[in-house]
């Protein structure tokens, strides 16, 4: 064998082993970060997406960092999909009309000889506001002028201030609205006459305008623990009462998780949400009772005194009702209450499981026998935040119940005013402000995209002139929207300040939740009201999506 073969073999073999290697180094270095990133990816935070995405990731795996943004926030009745309520029976409709026109017109057959239904146009100056065609009259006219409420339910029409008027009443929903909470209006009705006599409304006035139609003041009663069955005046449908657990023997057949107080007390109302459905959900999967303290911390971004406030009540901001209706639930005080009764008069006490920490998962507690699961975050923070009990795993098999949570029906009714004062015929935009726009290194543009003439720029493409226009917004300054005056009827949430001031329905009934004392109406209800306001207009245009091209979470985070 020549020389040559014996320097050329070792040399190939070599390199083959070099690229081998090589290549096995690369595969493994590959493998190795598609673990990492598997192993610390944590999906994007629900709060801080975009509004078309946000419905999406309400129901997916969540991140455990929250940031503020309050300016707009989505509770149950918002998503499309988190609401199994059925719709109600008896709607007003096209067909019902015409259902009740047939009806009537074979009664008119039948009583052809009587004298109601046998008079001249002329003898019917004075409209007779108890005939059912009164009723059809004003129906189909609404169902005409109202494209965007669902009509549920009417009352008989009573006489107006003059002989031509009828005032009604009715109970109605927003299409927008994903539940079926009823609302109120009462209107009045010019009436006058169209062919063969049939009754025709001329004219209708203003929402709430049919006083001789407004429901009879009711006398209040209170529940257990300072919680209004029905406040004079107000709401009859609202019950807040709290429930109770009965006898000792009821308390004891019980199974409950409860949740101490963490670290996510006096955070924002989003991490709240977030967090106190982590809780709701994690009881629904256990099939337990949900022990829920009715007192609430308010974080200073939402109080006008700039700090934290402690006792703030659940009932203020969601609806109590709603959520009694959908989960097993337990106010705090009465629980403990039992709790300590049962201890006191029997010498067996009552098992608990106590857990420390959120690694417990809540699979590993769904065998547990105890009577109470009692989770307890003492924690450091983050550790500390009760949604880290729905994380990693537990994500996966704990779904948060969005269909409990709706907001307070108290702030529903001010935006059903506010929507009625408009005739349910506007447009809205969403200006964010505030400390974004102070921020020149996230948001470089914003200050300049939500200046007035910016903004009135824009909305020349979006909104046509004269169109009833509401601006939900942070901006402090009533006046900064002036200049929009020119070209579009302008509302402001400050305009309607009468429907939380001292002689409104929500000040008597917030009152009576805080034991007479007035409740203010505060940063986070300010923003609850404009995020519901703002859904139910026409045409919407975002801060993020139409007047700015900054991003919404700040400098490329797009």
């Amino acid at each position: 064998m020549k020389e040559s073969d014996l320097t050329t073999e070792p040399i190939a073999q070599n390199l083959i082993k070099l690229i081998s290697n090589v290549c096995f180094s690369v595969f493994v270095f590959t493998v190795l970060i598609f673990t990492v990133i598997a192993v610390t990816y944590q999906p994007p935070d629900p709060w801080l997406e975009s509004a078309p995405a946000l419905t999406k990731l309400l129901t997916e795996t969540e991140n455990a960092t929250f940031k503020i943004d309050g300016s707009m926030l989505k509770t149950g009745e918002d998503i499309a999909s988190s609401s199994p309520v059925s719709a109600p029976a008896g709607l007003v409709t096209e067909a019902t009309i015409e259902k009740s026109e047939e009806i009537i017109g074979n009664m008119t057959v039948k009583n052809s000889s009587s004298s109601d239904y046998s008079m001249d146009c002329d003898d019917l100056k004075i409209v007779n506001c108890s005939d059912p065609r009164v009723l059809v009259a004003v129906e189909r006219f609404n169902l005409k002028v109202f494209k965007s409420i669902v009509f549920l339910e009417y009352e008989t029409p009573v006489n107006g201030s003059k002989l031509d008027e009828c005032d009604v009443s009715w109970r109605f929903r927003n299409k927008k609205e994903k539940s079926w909470r009823r609302y109120r209006d009462f209107r009045r009705f010019k009436f006058g006459f169209g062919e063969n006599c049939t009754y025709k409304v001329f004219h209708t006035s203003g929402w709430h305008s049919g006083v001789n139609a407004r429901r009879p003041k009711i006398r209040s009663s209170s529940g257990r623990g300072g919680g209004p069955k029905v406040a004079r005046g107000g709401d009859p449908e609202i019950n807040d009462t709290i429930p109770t657990l009965g006898s000792q023997t009821n308390f004891r057949r019980g199974k409950y998780l409860y949740y101490s107080r963490g670290g996510d007390y006096c955070k924002g109302m989003n991490q709240y949400m977030w967090s106190f459905l982590c809780g709701l959900g994690e009881a629904m999967y256990l099939n337990r009772t949900f022990v829920m303290d009715l007192s609430l911390c308010l974080s200073a971004s939402y109080s006008s005194m700039g700090k934290d406030e402690e006792g703030k009540d659940f009932r203020y901001y969601f609806d109590f009702e709603h959520l009694k209706e959908t989960a097993s639930i337990v106010e705090e005080g009465e629980f403990l209450r039992d709790w300590k009764k049962w201890n006191r008069s029997h010498k067996r006490k009552v098992p608990i499981r106590k857990v420390k920490t959120h690694k417990v998962s809540p699979l590993q507690l769904s065998k547990d026998k105890s009577t109470i699961i009692w989770r307890q975050f003492d924690t450091p923070e983050p550790e500390n935040y009760w949604y880290r009990v729905c994380e990693g795993q537990a994500s996966k098999y704990v779904e948060r119940p969005w269909h409990s949570l709706w907001k307070s029906k108290r702030l529903m009714n001010i935006v059903s005013e506010i929507s009625g004062k408009m005739d349910w015929d506007f447009d809205a935009v969403h200006v964010v402000r505030g400390e974004k726009a102070k921020n020149k290194k996230l948001w470089p543009h914003l200050d300049a995209d939500t200046w007035p003439d910016a903004i009135l720029t824009k909305l020349k493409g979006l909104v046509q002139v004269w169109r009833n226009l509401y601006v939900a917004t942070n901006e402090p300054f009533y006046n900064y929207f002036d200049k929009l005056r020119s070209q579009y009827k302008v509302h402001l949430l400050d305009d309607y300040s009468y429907l939380w001031g001292n002689k409104s329905e929500w000040y008597n009934e917030t009152s009576l939740l805080n034991n007479g004392k007035p409740v203010e109406f505060d940063g986070y209800m300010r923003v609850a009201v404009d995020t519901e306001v703002f859904y139910r207009g026409k045409t919407r245009v975002e801060t993020f999506y139409n007047l700015t091209t900054d991003c919404k979470d700040g400098i490329n985070t797009c």
